[in-house]
């Protein structure tokens, strides 16, 4: 799955009702087409899909003038379940491609959503993956020409050790920050970011 996915129905979650140009206008606003490889097609194709999966569901449809009609959508009780489903396997799931690395990125932006014990819990799990795939690319700078590994390849083994590095880094750097209180979550009090309007 992508993280496209989980931004649209994120966004479309904070505003409580949003069209596909507002939740496309908030997007490039994040600049998630960078971050995220979020494509202004695939929005609409995600809202489209979606509704018919009945994550979502037409709140309005207005004319425009000078355009098409724009629909409004908002969440079903089983749109709020895979938003939260894939926040939470997106925070907890290490994973070193391309696509995991946009996943990790839409989950941070959507992290206030969760209780923070429930976010610690998460975090915590992934570091301990993030930390058992250090060790094993590290074996593999350390053993890797006895395999018969041409020797120049051990340089993609320190890039990895030091890309996994950096995360291992950060993770455990924003686990410090939520347990000193950093940044209201959703079962502190006040509103936190991505909150559905009251």
């Amino acid at each position: 799955m992508s993280a496209t996915r989980l931004l649209v129905l994120g966004v479309v979650r904070m505003h409580g009702t949003a069209h596909g140009y507002q939740v496309r206008r908030e997007l490039l606003t994040w600049s998630a087409d960078k971050w995220a490889n979020v494509a202004p097609g695939s929005i609409y194709h995600a809202l489209k899909k979606m509704e018919s999966e009945r994550l979502l569901e037409v709140a309005t449809t207005d004319a425009h003038p000078g355009g098409p009609d724009r629909t409004a959508y908002r969440l079903t009780h089983d749109g709020e379940t895979e938003f939260r489903l894939l926040l939470e396997k997106y925070l907890a799931e290490s994973d070193d491609s391309a696509q995991g690395s946009y996943r990790l990125a839409a989950a941070v932006v959507f992290l206030p959503a969760l209780p923070r014990i429930k976010a610690l819990s998460l975090l915590k799990h992934r570091l301990t993956q993030v930390t058992g795939h250090r060790a094993t690319a590290q074996d593999l700078v350390d053993n890797g020409t006895s395999w018969g590994q041409p020797e120049h390849v051990t340089e993609l083994y320190h890039l990895w050790v030091n890309t996994i590095s950096a995360q291992e880094v950060w993770l455990r750097g924003l686990i410090e920050r939520l347990e000193a209180g950093r940044y209201v979550m959703a079962d502190d009090e006040g509103g936190s970011f991505g909150a559905p309007p009251d």
